[in-house]
């Protein structure tokens, strides 16, 4: 129903069912491009459903009212590395009706109904799909209203015990699918109003290839599936790193390789080295930003030069993983983000990476086209992904993308006190960590079941005389990876369990405490007051004055177009807003052309004193009504 209120079973704007067969969402949103635009889309679901690997319509037939009934098989790609993929056989409905709406439903055929069915495909178990769709209503000022139904049964009983809360919760379907598809409507929607700027003067439709390639070519390497020409390798007695090989890369990259980046003359091929975990008590969003902004971390620098290597035409042989970190620094370039910033799409340039002589053929800079998503901590059952590519400084547009990466995503908390680690150890022995498993066996709170599992796959070309050298590089490098990235989850998990006295004051997650210790010794630093007279400097108390603070005190990210990120309950009220939808709000939104003159003459004293005082003015909120303040002062919060 339009304008109710969503349950407590809810995500944002869209409900969630944790009663029903399978698992469900659904929403209601507003979003401006006509009903046919919005069908068109929603119906294009590789196009925005990341884990949609092909999506065929075998056959499609006009009905009376002049409706479309379609026949449908779709394949999606497992998460993992420790679970088959799902397909789906289904009918399609596409119908207008008599208010002009449209509306399009769908389930899964099966043979109990008498009608045709499909027979099973290796490597793929069938899940079904119950009766979901969208319906799209006009709106008369433009755009459509549209609802959303999503409900499936995803076979959780045929995967290990460990990964079926992926495969049980509602929670989980309504981001990878209910929230990706109005994501992607209000994406495109904001696209051709003209107002997004991307940067390096590409279109929005080319860096939007870039990610879908990125991600697609990932979820590839993660399934290694046989029709796209992988093969499985031998092991080295040691089952925790999986080595596949495809040797027909004209078959994975398509058009893209061509004979000047030396795979096909040298006869040569994909070598995919690829690990699954178990991880304790880190939260995906929180590591996966972590390995982003310290790649020295976990990265090897020689093998970062070897994956670089394969774009040029000259043979370059294979490195020892050294145990050092990186020699040079990273510089992250963004090149465009999505409507909610929920995902966003970076060239990362490695600077001074310590070439010998010998190796001076290169360029001494290196880049990757990096995807990064599912980093706000707040997102319930959003998986956390960093995702690189090596390019050459061209960039093309068709540039050859082999991506490798990290795919992190929560396992919901039980509730009945069995996921302990001990039902663990039969998945892989890789799958512990250290002692974390064990940690916090007598502790109590919302930390103590904080499992994910965290998949790793790194691609690499080989030429065919190399091929096992090469394996073994992978081999070494992943497990050094792994072995860092447990160092970096452990090091990160006690942070959250220190006990905490007394009930968290609003909105209590461990960034806010830090940002409002920072808000208030920015001010004291800047302006040379304390912003409160309480000089107690424990860091919950400091948040609590802060939320209470009788003024209106706003965060914003200092960025060519500042946008909100955090305020005290004040300044909620203010701008009529709440925490949720003020990452939404940008500054030059709230304030009137004077409000912007002004703050945009006195930025360069901010950002160059310190602070600035800024005159009387007015604001308007998000609903669009005024408020006036007698006075403001903008200050550069530091850490």
């Amino acid at each position: 129903i339009p304008g109710m209120k969503p349950g407590p079973d809810s995500i944002g704007i869209v409900a969630i069912s944790n009663t029903c067969n399978g698992v469900a969402a659904r929403a209601c949103g507003l979003v401006g491009l006509d009903p046919t635009k919005v069908a068109e889309i929603l119906k294009d679901r590789p196009s925005w459903l990341r884990d949609c690997r092909c999506l065929d319509v075998l056959t499609a037939f006009p009905t009376g009212n002049g409706g479309t009934i379609e026949l449908l098989y779709m394949q999606t790609y497992a998460a993992t590395t420790l679970a088959s993929a799902r397909d789906f056989w289904t009918l399609r409905y596409t119908t207008v009706l008599e208010d002009g709406s449209l509306v399009v439903c769908e389930r899964s055929l099966s043979g109990t109904q008498g009608g045709p069915s499909i027979p099973p495909v290796q490597h793929f178990a069938r899940a079904e799909m119950l009766p979901s769709g969208y319906l799209i209503q006009p709106c008369e000022g433009g755009g459509s209203i549209i609802r959303i139904v999503d409900h499936m049964d995803l076979e959780p009983w045929s995967v290990p015990e460990v990964l079926r809360p992926l495969y049980e919760s509602s929670t989980v379907l309504a981001q990878k699918m209910t929230i990706a598809a109005l994501r992607r409507l209000r994406q495109i929607a904001q696209e051709a109003t003209g107002e997004v700027v991307f940067g390096w003067g590409r279109q929005p439709a080319v860096l939007r290839t870039f990610s879908q390639r990125l991600s697609r070519g990932f979820n590839e390497a993660v399934n290694g599936f046989t029709d796209d020409g992988w093969s499985l390798m031998g092991s080295d007695g040691v089952e925790d790193v999986t080595i596949a090989i495809n040797s027909s890369p004209n078959k994975h990259f398509g058009s893209q390789v061509n004979a000047s980046n030396g795979l096909t003359t040298l006869g040569g091929g994909i070598l995919c080295a690829k690990a699954s975990m178990l991880l304790q008590n880190v939260p995906p969003a929180l590591l996966v930003r972590f390995l982003r902004e310290h790649r020295s971390e976990w990265a090897d620098s020689n093998i970062d030069a070897y994956s670089a290597a394969a774009l040029k035409a000259s043979p370059y042989s294979v490195p020892g993983s050294r145990a050092g970190g990186f020699s040079g620094s990273q510089v992250i370039l963004p090149l465009a983000h999505t409507v909610e910033h929920e995902e966003f799409l970076e060239v990362i340039k490695l600077e001074g990476h310590g070439l010998t002589q010998e190796e001076a053929v290169l360029s001494r800079d290196m880049f990757l086209l990096q995807l990064c998503s599912g980093i706000d901590e707040n997102a319930a059952g959003a998986c956390a992904e960093l995702v690189f590519a090596p390019i050459d400084e061209s960039f093309a547009d068709d540039a050859p993308l082999l991506p490798s990466g990290f795919r992190v995503i929560p396992l919901e908390s039980r509730t009945d006190g069995s996921g302990g680690p001990n039902r663990t150890l039969d998945l892989a022995s890789a799958l512990e960590v250290g002692s974390a498993g064990t940690r916090n066996s007598g502790d109590s709170g919302a930390n103590t079941n904080l499992r994910s599992v965290l998949t790793i796959a790194f691609q690499f070309t080989y030429e065919s005389h190399l091929r096992e050298n090469v394996a073994a590089m992978a081999r070494q490098y992943v497990r050094s990876v792994v072995a860092s990235v447990q160092r970096v989850a452990m090091a990160l998990a006690p942070s959250r369990l220190s006990p905490h006295v007394g009930p968290r004051p609003p909105p209590g997650t461990p960034e806010a405490l830090t940002l409002a210790r920072w808000i208030c010794q920015s001010y004291r630093l800047h302006i040379g007051v304390d912003l409160f007279r309480a000089d107690c400097e424990a860091s919950e108390s400091v948040l609590k004055l802060l939320w209470h603070h009788s003024d209106a005190i706003m965060c914003c990210s200092v960025k060519s177009l500042p946008v909100f990120t955090f305020a005290n309950q004040a300044g909620l009220d203010m701008l009529e807003t709440t925490l949720v939808a003020l990452q939404d709000i940008s500054l030059d939104k709230i304030l009137d052309e004077n409000g912007r003159k002004s703050f945009f003459t006195d930025y360069g004293q901010i950002i160059q004193q310190g602070y600035a005082y800024l005159p009387a003015g007015i604001c308007l909120s998000s609903m669009g009504r005024p408020a006036s303040y007698d006075r403001a002062i903008a200050w550069k919060v530091l850490n």
